[in-house]
């Protein structure tokens, strides 16, 4: 396929448009017009990730994470950014990138998020000023309501956590159920006005739960297993068009004792 097409595929879902300001969403090294064979899918574009697509023989790496993201004032490999850059261009691999466009879409991060969990009546729980349908994190029910020690076990198993992080539960039962994926705290207080029982997200900070504690159950895990299932959307979205390998060296920086 002609990478634009693969583009369009994947921004048919997740429209680069709808990406907040701040982000760097779309092609990040790569001419659009030039054929694909095999892509490599992501979460972050690292050095291991770039050797692998190398060694692989993959033309295209799709991340959900950009791997630039602010400006780069030179390439002169000081930093692993730098000698991604500077490898993938020397390779002629294309890098695209689908970050919070994919974080916005109903059917992205957050909406898979809570169709792994099992949630129903799902929908947006911060919509876009611009298109109420889109819109960061969502807001679903379980189908029965469940011990709060036993949503967390949940949690722990359909995302495969290390570690689950949480704040005392401000009820015993667990039923309505906010959710973010990756960094999400700063939307703690939709969640509580939504009416939420319990609200999932990642990289929370000491002071975020304590602001929140006796009025919803927070709960934290590892950022990138809150969306490393991106790479199956990804992949989902292009099967039978091009040839898709999920990445092996695309894991999380983090690690427990």
């Amino acid at each position: 396929m002609v990478l634009q097409q693969i583009i369009d595929i994947i921004e048919s879902v997740a429209p680069r448009s709808q990406q907040e300001a701040w982000d760097n969403s779309g092609l990040q090294i790569g001419d659009s017009n030039r054929e694909i064979h095999s892509v490599l899918l992501s979460v972050d574009v690292t050095e291991a990730v770039v050797a692998e697509a190398v060694k692989d023989g993959c033309d295209l790496i799709v991340s959900h994470h950009p791997l630039i993201f602010h400006g780069l004032k030179h390439i002169t490999g000081s930093t692993p950014q730098e000698r991604c850059v500077a490898e993938a261009i020397r390779q002629n691999i294309a890098i695209y990138s689908s970050h919070t466009s994919m974080d916005k879409a109903l059917r992205g991060v957050s909406g898979r998020m809570a169709e792994m969990l099992g949630l129903h009546d799902v929908r947006i729980l911060v919509p876009s000023v611009a298109d109420p349908k889109v819109g960061l994190g969502v807001i679903g029910t379980l189908p029965t309501p469940m011990m709060w020690s036993g949503w967390l076990k949940h949690v722990q198993r359909v995302f495969g956590a290390e570690y689950v992080r949480y704040t005392e539960p401000v009820q015993p039962m667990i039923s309505r159920v906010a959710l973010c994926g990756g960094a999400g705290a700063e939307f703690l207080p939709d969640a509580i006005a939504a009416g939420a029982d319990t609200y999932l997200s990642a990289d929370m900070k000491y002071h975020d739960l304590q602001a929140v504690a006796g009025q919803i159950m927070a709960v934290d895990i590892d950022h990138w297993v809150s969306e490393h299932f991106t790479r199956d959307i990804f992949a989902e979205l292009l099967k039978g068009k091009v040839d898709v390998r999920l990445s092996e060296a695309d894991t999380s920086p983090v690690h427990v004792l």
